[in-house]
This record gives structure tokens, C-alpha cells and sequence, in this order.
């Protein structure tokens, strides 16, 4: 697999070099280059890494404005326990961040991520023409990543839904409670 690079605004407003994988779907950004085979960990962002409590009035009241929700998901607090869990496992797992944020907000949430220094090494997106449920878009990357050669072995999940869809595919998922589906 070749690669290219782009520069990309760090969240210390430095330009550094993020590499972008030719021959592989616009929504999968990959942090370095592409590896090889292997197992992967899968984490959600939003109610899993992220506290996402700060924008659930958009969502709230009969009222779902989901653009304004993703927009404001660079302001989102760390979900710090969940991080230290990432930081401590083994380093030769891939880390898929596997999340229903849409491709447009791309940006801020590679600042987010930046700006925690977390570990990740592929963070799929919904493309931007994706509006299938959470589940059956989690369950096509699933899918996605098999075919790469990556074997998921563990997720972790705050909707009930997608923890579901993991268990049937036959991956253990933990499940965080994060009270969005209450």
C-alpha cells in the first residue's frame, strides 16, 4: 500500500505531517502507515473516550439537531479512565477508533485527540452520504477491517445496539455507560 502525506494543523497550531492511505475509503484515516495484519482493539469516541454530555441538549426535547452536535464535539472532555485503559494495552494491538461522527468533522476530531495525546492508529468516520444506523455502519467497517486483515478481539461501546451488533459478530464488547440511551 503506497502512501501520501498532507499537512494537518496540530492542536498546539504546529503543521505536522499526517499520512493519508491511497487505495483505502476516504473515512478511514490512518494515523501512520497503514500495517500489517493483526489484532485490533475497538473503541467508540462519543460516551466511550469523549464526554459528550456537554451536547446532548441538541439531541434533547424532541429537538435532534444532529450538525450542531457533531460541530461542537471538539469541546469535549476526556473520558479519563477509559483513556489510562487505552494507554495500557499491549502495544502491538492496532487501535481502531471506530465512532458515528460524520467525515466532516474530521478536523476537530483529530485536534480532540491531539490535544490527549491518545494512542490510535485508524479512526474510521461515516463517509459523507452515510446515514445508515449506528449499528449497521459499525457492522460494514467490522466487516472492512476483517477483509483488511485486521481481527477485532475487543470493542468498546456505549450503545447498547452496537455492543449488541459486536456480540453477534462474535467479538467481546465492553460496555460503557454513559446514560445517552436512557
Amino acid at each position: 500500500m503506497t502512501t501520501g502525506s498532507e499537512a494537518s494543523r496540530s492542536a498546539a497550531g504546529t503543521t505536522a505531517a499526517v499520512p493519508v492511505a491511497v487505495g483505502w475509503p476516504q473515512s478511514w484515516r490512518w494515523r501512520d502507515v497503514p500495517p500489517g495484519p493483526g489484532r485490533a482493539v475497538v473503541f467508540d469516541i462519543d460516551g466511550v473516550l469523549s464526554d459528550a454530555l456537554g451536547r446532548q441538549h441538541f439531541l434533547e426535547h424532541g429537538r435532534r439537531d444532529w450538525d450542531a452536535f457533531f460541530d461542537a464535539c471538539g469541546d469535549d472532555p476526556l473520558v479519563t479512565e477509559v483513556a489510562r485503559l487505552l494507554e495500557l494495552l499491549d502495544g502491538s494491538l492496532r487501535i481502531v477508533l471506530l465512532t458515528g461522527r460524520p467525515l466532516r468533522v474530521q478536523p476537530q476530531t483529530l485536534a480532540w485527540l491531539g490535544r490527549y495525546q491518545l494512542r490510535w492508529d485508524l479512526l474510521i468516520m461515516r463517509d459523507r452520504d452515510e446515514h445508515a444506523r449506528a449499528a449497521a455502519f459499525k457492522h460494514a467497517a467490522v466487516g472492512g477491517l476483517r477483509r483488511a486483515g485486521l481481527e477485532p478481539v475487543l470493542a468498546f461501546e456505549d450503545d447498547p445496539r452496537n455492543r449488541d451488533m459486536f456480540h453477534r459478530a462474535g467479538i467481546p464488547c465492553v460496555y460503557i455507560h454513559s446514560g445517552y440511551y436512557e
